[in-house]
């Protein structure tokens, strides 16, 4: 695994390489890794491994709570690239507990964490637990959260004292127009849910489209603190001075 220094010095070496270079030289120095796709624009991530020699693993997230849109996007980058994407679903007896003392819409009275925490960082976590390494699609211009985000970094949400977990962030400097250019350029699949104006895309209930000038992120748990819009999957995002 590496250490402290040795992902410094990688964040210098990939500081200016492509994130096609990037996932390329993480999966040959870190080959227990896989990727983490969201179903949103995370399909850069997709791609990119398609051409690889060795293409890394694919997974993603079913919270139970996707847009039906959602579904036939995962299945289409099925079809698209012939390839298996695991699929990770909550702990059913969790879930059942937490719906039947909260209800289904706990989150708009009491915020969202307890119920992404059940329906994504659990099932997450059991997954890393396997993994050396993850690779995300977060980016430096998503949210101020993420605005000192590395390409490699020891993920301290996921990593405890006898199993340490590196996130790799590929398209960290990136900006969303980068994502959109890719896409059109080399005309692969996109979630339809973005021609209609929704942007960052996750659980149907707290996602909605956005209106002209406003951030991507704020349609994301928009009845919240409009300064922190993370569900727990990138937490330790937080934590970091602005």
């Amino acid at each position: 695994m590496l250490n402290h220094e040795e992902i410094q010095q990688l964040n210098e070496k990939l500081k200016a390489c492509q994130p096609r270079e990037i996932l390329e030289q993480i999966v040959g120095l870190i080959p227990n890794i896989a990727i983490s796709f969201s179903g949103a624009e995370d399909v850069i991530l997709v791609d990119l491994a398609s051409k690889l020699t060795t293409p890394p693993p694919i997974f993603t997230l079913d919270t139970g709570r996707l847009h039906p849109e959602t579904h036939r996007f995962i299945e289409r980058i099925r079809e698209y690239y012939k390839i298996p994407v695991e699929v990770l679903y909550p702990d059913a007896k969790s879930l059942e507990t937490f719906t039947r003392n909260k209800g289904l819409f706990s989150f708009y009275e009491d915020g969202h964490r307890e119920c992404c925490g059940i329906r994504k960082v659990e099932p997450l976590e059991k997954k890393l637990k396997t993994l050396e390494a993850w690779v995300t699609g977060q980016r430096r211009d998503q949210n101020s959260t993420r605005s000192n985000l590395s390409i490699i970094e020891l993920d301290s949400t996921f990593s405890t004292e006898s199993h340490s977990v590196i996130k790799v962030n590929p398209l960290t400097n990136w900006t969303s127009s980068d994502v959109w250019n890719y896409i059109r350029s080399f005309e692969i699949p996109y979630n339809e849910l973005h021609d209609r104006g929704y942007i960052s895309i996750g659980c149907e209930p707290c996602t909605r489209a956005i209106r002209p000038n406003q951030h991507e992120r704020e349609g994301r748990w928009w009845w919240e603190e409009a300064t922190v819009k993370e569900c727990g999957l990138h937490i330790a995002n937080v934590k970091k001075p602005n």
